[in-house]
């Protein structure tokens, strides 16, 4: 974890690396000072320690969630409103995003003509 105290106006982060109720990467000042988004709502509040832990310590409320990925995507909700706004995007994993990725390399690797086809 880093001091959230440090981090500039105006900065990005995305959180990936922790993803279990009880362990966290951000502490809960960068929380409370960013737009908080997050691949999905309910695997946030399932599994992610980044929000659960002030939630649940009351520094937060669960309407801190401010989108999912998907809502600023589509248009739905604005992202970053301003140069000085934090935005921070926390990514839990989700089976479409391995679906997508798995379609791209294998698109990639047909246009290319190589690897090998397996029959199942």
């Amino acid at each position: 974890m880093f001091d959230g105290n440090q981090i500039r106006e105006g900065t990005h982060i995305n959180g990936i690396g922790s993803h279990t109720p009880g362990a966290r990467e951000l502490d809960s000042v960068i929380i409370k000072r960013s737009k908080f988004v997050g691949d999905s709502r309910e695997a946030c509040f399932k599994e992610a320690g980044d929000i659960i832990i002030p939630v649940n310590a009351g520094e937060i409320s669960e309407s801190h969630f401010y989108a999912e990925l998907g809502e600023i995507i589509s248009g739905k909700k604005p992202g970053r409103m301003n140069d000085k706004e934090i935005t921070l995007f926390k990514s839990n994993g989700l089976a479409i995003q391995d679906a997508a990725t798995a379609k791209l390399v294998y698109e990639k690797a047909v246009t290319k003509g190589i690897g090998i086809e397996v029959e199942i």
